[in-house]
C-alpha cells in the first residue's frame, strides 16, 4: 500500500482510507457483524492504516465495533479519525451540531472509551455550528492536542472562510470533504485554499454512496437504507445518473478494470494531497477497491473520463434538501 500526507504538518497515511458508516445499523439498512469485523482486519492486513468514524454512526455503535475489531492490534499500526458533535433525534434525525467547548471535551471523552485508546489521531467536528464560533469549537480541540488526547486537529464539509478562521487557531491538517466525479463543488474554492494553507483532504463519498459504483440498482435498497431519500437517487435523477456510470463503464473496460475502480482512482489523480475513503461494507467491495490506489491514468485516461462524465452532470443534490443548509458546499 503505498502512502500519502495529510497536508504539511500532518501524517504519513495509506494512500485509501476506509469508512466505517456503513458497518453500523441506520446508514444503508441492517449491517452484518461478523462481516465488518472480518473488513477491518483485511484493511489492516493490506496495508490501510486511516480507519474514519464518527460517534454519531449507529449512535456510539460504530466506535465500539472498531474496538472490538482493533483488539489486539498495535496501536501504532492505524490512525483514527473522529467526528463528533452531530446530534440526533431518539427515532431518528438529525438534530443539528454541538461545537460547544465543553461539549468538545465530553464527546471526547466518550469516544475515548467506546474505542478502548487512550489518544485519537485526527479529532474534527461533523458538522459547522452556527451558534458557536470555529474559534471556540478549534480552540477546545487544541486543548485536548495539548493535553495528548488528540494528535490531529481536523475539520468536515466547512467552506474556505471557515477553514482559514479555524488554522489561524491551530494548524488544520486536512478537510474531510465528499469529493467524487459527480460532487466537484470542492475544486472552486475549497481546493485551492487547502494547497495555500498546506492542508490535505479526505475525500469520501467517492462512489457518491455506491450510485457510481457500478453495482447500485434500486432493486438492492433494503428498509432503512438512507439513500431512498436523495435526490440522486430518485427517479428520473437516478436513470440519468445511471446512464453517466454506463458511459463510465465502457472506459473502465477499456482500462481493464471495474467502475469502482476506475471512480476511486480518478479521485486519487486529482492530488498526492487527497487521500481517498472508501466506504466497503465487505470483504468483496474492499477486495475491489484496494487495487484503485495502484492504477495510474494517463492523460487520455482522464480525457475519455471527463467526457464520460462531464463535471456538473450528475442531477439531484447530494443530500436531502434540509441536510444541504448543514453543508458549506454543493454539488
Amino acid at each position: 500500500m503505498q502512502k500519502r500526507t495529510l497536508g504539511t504538518n500532518g501524517p504519513a497515511v495509506s494512500a485509501l482510507g476506509l469508512g466505517t458508516m456503513g458497518m453500523s445499523n441506520g446508514a444503508y439498512g441492517d449491517a452484518d457483524r461478523t462481516e465488518a469485523i472480518a473488513t477491518v482486519h483485511a484493511a489492516l492486513d493490506a496495508g490501510i492504516t486511516l480507519i474514519d468514524t464518527s460517534d454519531h454512526y449507529g449512535s456510539g455503535h460504530n466506535e465500539m465495533l472498531l474496538a472490538e475489531a482493533l483488539r489486539g492490534r498495535n496501536r501504532d499500526d492505524y490512525l483514527l479519525s473522529v467526528k463528533f458533535g452531530a446530534l440526533q433525534k431518539p427515532g431518528g434525525g438529525f438534530g443539528g451540531q454541538d461545537g460547544r467547548p465543553a461539549s468538545v471535551r465530553n464527546f471526547l471523552v466518550h469516544s475515548l472509551v467506546r474505542l478502548g485508546v487512550d489518544h485519537v489521531d485526527v479529532y474534527r467536528p461533523a458538522r459547522l455550528d452556527p451558534e458557536v464560533p470555529i474559534e471556540e469549537t478549534v480552540g477546545a480541540i487544541k486543548e485536548m492536542i495539548d493535553g495528548g488526547y488528540v494528535r490531529y486537529l481536523g475539520l468536515s464539509e466547512v467552506g474556505a472562510d471557515t477553514i482559514r478562521r479555524a488554522h489561524a487557531v491551530h494548524p488544520v491538517t486536512d478537510l474531510q470533504i465528499e469529493y467524487s466525479l459527480i460532487s466537484r463543488g470542492v475544486e472552486a474554492e475549497v481546493l485551492p485554499t487547502l494547497r495555500e494553507l498546506g492542508i490535505g483532504m479526505t475525500a469520501y463519498g467517492v462512489l457518491s454512496r455506491g450510485l457510481i459504483s457500478g453495482h447500485w440498482s434500486a432493486d438492492a435498497v433494503r428498509p432503512g437504507d438512507h439513500r431512498t431519500m436523495m435526490p440522486r437517487f430518485a427517479g428520473e435523477n437516478a436513470a440519468h445518473n445511471l446512464a453517466l456510470v454506463e458511459a463510465l463503464r465502457r472506459v473502465a473496460t477499456a482500462k481493464g478494470c471495474t467502475v469502482a475502480q476506475l471512480a476511486i482512482a480518478w479521485v486519487a489523480s486529482r492530488g498526492t494531497d487527497i487521500v481517498p475513503v472508501v466506504g466497503a461494507r465487505t470483504r468483496e467491495r474492499l477486495s475491489e477497491a484496494l487495487p484503485a490506489a495502484g492504477l495510474d491514468l494517463t492523460d487520455n485516461d482522464l480525457a475519455e473520463i471527463e467526457r464520460a462524465v462531464p463535471a456538473g452532470s450528475a442531477r439531484g443534490d447530494r443530500y436531502p434538501t434540509a441536510l444541504m443548509s448543514t453543508v458549506a458546499v454543493g454539488n
